[in-house]
C-alpha cells in the first residue's frame, strides 16, 4: 500500500501515523473581541510571526463579546481565547469542555454602571425597582449582583435587561433603561461621547479578571503552542503599558471611538499573564457558587476540575 493509501486510510479510521502526524501543519484558532489586548497582538502581528517559525498557522476569528466566544470554543470553532471572569462559569455550567490556561492581573476599575447624564438615581441603592440592561453571562453580571448585594438588595429588586453592547447602548440613549451595566472600552465610549455618569465601578466589590482559555482536548494535544502564544500575549502586555498613545492608535479605528477615548479604557485594564493561582480559583468558584444560588446556571460547579496544569 502507497504512504498516500496508508495516511487516508488511517485518516479515515480516525487514527494518523505518527510520522506523518508530526510533519501535519498545526494551526491555532484565535478568537478575538475588537478593542482587546488581543486585537493588539493580532494588529502587531507577533503571534503569527512567532508560531509561523514553530510550523503553526494562526486563524483569527472575530467575536463581539466573551459569552458568544465561549460558545464557540464549546462547539469547537475556536482553541484559544481571552474572555472576563464571569463567561467561563456559564460556558462550564453549560457543559462545555474547557480549561483555564491563564490570567491577567485584576482589573475592577475595567467594568462601571452608567446612568444618563440627566439622571436622578445617585447611588446604587436607588437602582431598586429599575431597568438595568447587560451582557447576560459576562463579567458585568457578577458585578451587578455584587453592587447589589452591598447595598443589602437582591438581584431580583432590579429589573434586569439582557442585551448585547451595541442594543444596550441604543436603550440607554433612547431611555428605555434606567442604567446600563457595562465594561470598557464601550463604558469609556458611552462617558466621552453622550456624557453618561459613571453610578460605581468595580473597584473594591469585583477582582474582574481576565482570563485565557482553551479546550481540554487541544491543551492536552498542543501543550507548546499554548505556552508559545501566552509568551507572546505576555510581551504585547509589555509593550502596551509603555506605549499606551500607540496601542490606542491601533485600537481606536477598530472600535470606532478617538483615541483619547480608547486610551482612558486601556489603563483601566492591567496586564500580564500568569498560571491560575488558589485564589484566583477561589474567586471564579465564589462566582460559580453565586450563580447557581441565583439560578442563574443550572448546575453547581467545581471550578478546580477546570485548570490547566501543563
Amino acid at each position: 500500500m502507497s504512504a498516500m493509501m496508508l495516511a487516508v486510510s488511517a485518516a479515515w479510521m480516525g487514527l494518523a501515523p505518527p510520522a506523518l502526524a508530526q510533519g501535519a501543519q498545526r494551526t491555532l484558532r484565535v478568537g478575538w473581541q475588537k478593542g482587546s489586548n488581543l486585537a493588539i497582538l493580532k494588529a502587531r502581528g507577533n503571534l503569527d510571526e512567532r508560531l509561523r517559525s514553530e510550523g503553526v498557522n494562526v486563524r483569527w476569528v472575530e467575536f463581539t463579546a466573551g459569552p458568544q466566544m465561549l460558545e464557540a470554543l464549546n462547539v469547537g470553532g475556536i482553541d484559544f481565547a481571552c474572555v472576563g471572569e464571569t463567561p467561563p462559569v456559564f460556558a462550564q455550567a453549560a457543559g462545555a469542555d474547557l480549561v483555564y490556561v491563564a490570567n491577567e492581573p485584576p482589573a475592577p476599575l475595567a467594568e462601571k454602571v452608567l446612568v444618563p447624564k440627566d439622571s436622578p438615581i445617585r447611588s446604587v441603592a436607588e437602582l431598586k425597582g429599575k431597568r438595568v440592561a447587560l451582557n447576560r453571562g459576562s463579567n458585568v453580571h457578577y458585578l451587578l449582583v455584587k453592587l447589589l448585594e452591598r447595598e443589602g438588595l437582591g438581584y431580583g429588586d432590579v429589573t434586569v435587561a439582557l442585551l448585547p453592547p451595541a442594543e444596550a447602548r441604543a436603550a440607554f440613549e433612547n431611555g428605555s433603561i434606567d442604567a446600563w451595566v457595562i465594561w470598557d472600552p464601550f463604558a469609556q465610549a458611552a462617558v466621552g461621547q453622550i456624557g453618561a455618569r459613571v453610578l460605581a465601578d468595580g473597584d473594591g466589590v469585583v477582582k474582574n479578571y481576565n482570563f485565557y482559555l482553551s479546550t481540554r482536548p487541544y491543551a492536552q494535544q498542543h501543550a507548546d503552542v499554548l505556552r508559545w502564544a501566552l509568551e507572546e500575549v505576555r510581551k504585547t502586555g509589555d509593550w502596551t503599558t509603555q506605549n499606551f498613545d500607540a496601542a490606542a492608535q491601533i485600537l481606536a479605528p477598530q472600535i470606532g471611538l478617538s483615541p483619547e477615548i480608547t486610551r482612558a479604557a486601556l489603563e483601566n485594564y492591567a496586564y500580564g499573564v500568569t498560571p491560575i493561582a488558589e485564589e484566583v480559583v477561589a474567586n471564579q468558584q465564589a462566582i460559580a457558587d453565586t450563580f447557581a444560588d441565583l439560578k442563574l446556571i443550572p448546575r453547581r460547579l467545581d471550578v478546580s476540575t477546570v485548570i490547566w496544569t501543563p
